[in-house]
């Protein structure tokens, strides 16, 4: 039985592997890239929020700020950029709240980068594949026209053209699709966690006003 290697295959499938060769290294360079960066993200989340609620409803918010500014992830990003504002004592109304909204959209606009290009790719790479289909099908008939008969032989490589392209988009579409809906749930549960450091935030500072650490001007 006669085997193929993946260049052979490369050679065999024609021009339309090259794109498809450079979309599958994009969809798997985002792919590790945003692997690392939810991992980060969501690691010390937990963490972060009790020990910066800790240090702050003691008095010690230099010490809440050092914690959070050294954890990675949107959920620290928050606490941070609200302790900044809280450290003064002194707040306008509706300023905090602003800030952390700001915080939390440029926060989740860092974690969402990057799905694009895969939503692209899982939607680019089977219309490729059915393109190098469609053009394998155009040789095939045209070696049957030059030859004036339909043997096997001649059709052979048309044909062969465009199994391999449809069988080369839809490897690269399955994976990356697949990668694009784990990162969606991955940042789905990122948000709970900058919604509950928001929370956080919005609670140290109404305990601190309570107890006339803060002073919030109207």
């Amino acid at each position: 039985m006669e085997t193929y290697d993946l260049l052979t295959l490369f050679a065999d499938g024609g021009l339309m592997m090259y794109p498809l060769v450079i979309c599958s290294l994009i969809g798997l360079g985002v792919i590790i890239a945003k692997t690392w960066t939810l991992w980060i993200a969501h690691r010390s989340a937990v963490r972060v929020i009790e020990e910066v609620e800790e240090a702050a409803m003691g008095g010690r918010v230099e010490e809440a700020i050092e914690i959070a500014a050294s954890t990675p992830g949107p959920a620290a990003a928050i606490l941070l950029a609200g302790l900044r504002r809280i450290k003064h004592l002194t707040l306008n109304k509706g300023e905090l709240e602003q800030v952390i909204s700001t915080t939390g959209a440029i926060e989740l606009s860092f974690l969402e980068r990057g799905l694009v290009v895969l939503a692209t790719i899982a939607n680019v790479a089977p219309l490729m594949g059915f393109l190098g289909t469609v053009a394998g099908m155009i040789v095939a008939f045209e070696s049957i026209a030059a030859a004036g008969d339909v043997n096997p032989a001649t059709v052979a490589g048309g044909i062969k053209v465009a199994l391999l392209t449809t069988a080369a988009g839809l490897t690269i579409a399955i994976p990356v699709n697949i990668g694009y809906n784990y990162f969606v749930s991955r940042i789905d549960k990122l948000v709970v966690d900058m919604e509950e450091s928001t929370q956080k935030i919005l609670n140290i500072a109404w305990d601190m006003e309570r107890e006339g650490k803060l002073r919030v001007l109207s």
